[in-house]
This record gives C-alpha cells, sequence and structure tokens, in this order.
C-alpha cells in the first residue's frame, strides 16, 4: 500500500538550494519566549532536513541543571554568559536550525557572532499570542513576577528594537506551525537563491 504523504513533507527543489546556499551557516531563530522557536526550529529542520539544536536544552545537557536553577542558583548574567559560549560554539558546527533563548541576541557579541556564521529569523508574535503560550508552559524564570503581562510588554519594548536588527522577520501567530515554516522557507529562499529559483 502507497503512504500519502502530508504536503508539507513533499520535496521541495528550494530546500536544497537553500542547504547550499546556506554555504556552512545556520539557520537561528531569535524572539521572545513563546514566540514559537522550538517547535518552529524542529519542523523548519525536519523540513530543510537539517540538524535541529535548542540552546537552552542544550545549556541543560552541559550544566547538568535545568534553566530555571541555574538562575535560581548563579543569577541571570552567569546564565546569560554560559549563553553566548555555547551559542558560539554551537555556530561552529556549521548547517543546522538554531533555537535561541530570548535573552541570546540581546548580547552584541552574540549578535556579530550570528551575524557572522549565521542567517538570523526573529519570530515576531504579538502580545496576546505571547501571553496565551506562555501560559501553557511553567519554569520561565523572567515570568516569575506579580504580573506577567507587565513584564512580557517590558521585554516586548526593550527586545523588539533588537530583534528588528535580525536578517529575516517572520510573524509567528496563531496559525498551523507549518504555516510559519513555510514563510520563513519563503523568506530565506529569496534572501539566499537567485530570483529565478526563489519561488
Amino acid at each position: 500500500m502507497r503512504l500519502e504523504r502530508h504536503p508539507s513533507e513533499m520535496y521541495d527543489p528550494r530546500h536544497t538550494a537553500i542547504r547550499a546556499g546556506l554555504n556552512g551557516r545556520s539557520i537561528v531563530l531569535v524572539g521572545l519566549m513563546g514566540a514559537g522557536k522550538t517547535t518552529v526550529g524542529r519542523r523548519l529542520a525536519a523540513r530543510l532536513g537539517l540538524p535541529f539544536i535548542d540552546v537552552d536544552a542544550e545549556i541543560e545537557h552541559v550544566s547538568q541543571m535545568t534553566v530555571p536553577e541555574i538562575f535560581a542558583r548563579h543569577g541571570e548574567p552567569y546564565f546569560r554568559d554560559g549563553e553566548k559560549r555555547v551559542i558560539d560554539r554551537l555556530l561552529r558546527q556549521g548547517e543546522q536550525v538554531l533555537a535561541t533563548g530570548g535573552g541570546a541576541f540581546m548580547n552584541a557579541d552574540t549578535r556579530r557572532r550570528i551575524a557572522e556564521s549565521g542567517i538570523s529569523v526573529w519570530l515576531k508574535a504579538d502580545l496576546d499570542v505571547l501571553l496565551r503560550r506562555v501560559k501553557k508552559r511553567a519554569g520561565r524564570p523572567l515570568l516569575e513576577t506579580a504580573d506577567p503581562q507587565a513584564t512580557l510588554r517590558r521585554l516586548m519594548d526593550e527586545r523588539y528594537p533588537v530583534y528588528a536588527q535580525a536578517d529575516i522577520t517572520t510573524v509567528s501567530h496563531e496559525a498551523p506551525h507549518d504555516t510559519v515554516v513555510n514563510d520563513i522557507i519563503c523568506a530565506l529562499a529569496a534572501r539566499l537563491l537567485p530570483a529565478g529559483e526563489a519561488t
């Protein structure tokens, strides 16, 4: 019996061309918590035939502590320093999809390294979308406040102007994840491929 494949799994000649166009660089997803970096990143990597790495998961593996434990025991500056080193190491591994933590792109050295060795993609989401998503998952140290909504709004005000420096901006909205993945693939094709091959 012949198995039917989901349309998103069908061969797309752009996938091979995008991988070639990366020329050893990583696709680096940036954005606030709840933007969908891990879920979208995993699907994007599968579509393009690339490895996927969640930076927070890598940090937890290396440190043998969860991110909330690192924040609680050592504080945010310690975490950010380790995060910077992990991202720098991962960027040396070549073509892959990296999902970064929400604060990673705020570090100027990290932004410079990503610009040198990656294509940055900002998953931009509205406040109401982020709030609905973050409420579904505990363990977000920066939201352990009396008013998580106000905290999230403040983080948006601080970080969105910096995220806007990313190479590509894609809206992360309440649509199937494959829709967002398709948008990213179209944007990557437009950036990396000759005009005639991007569509």
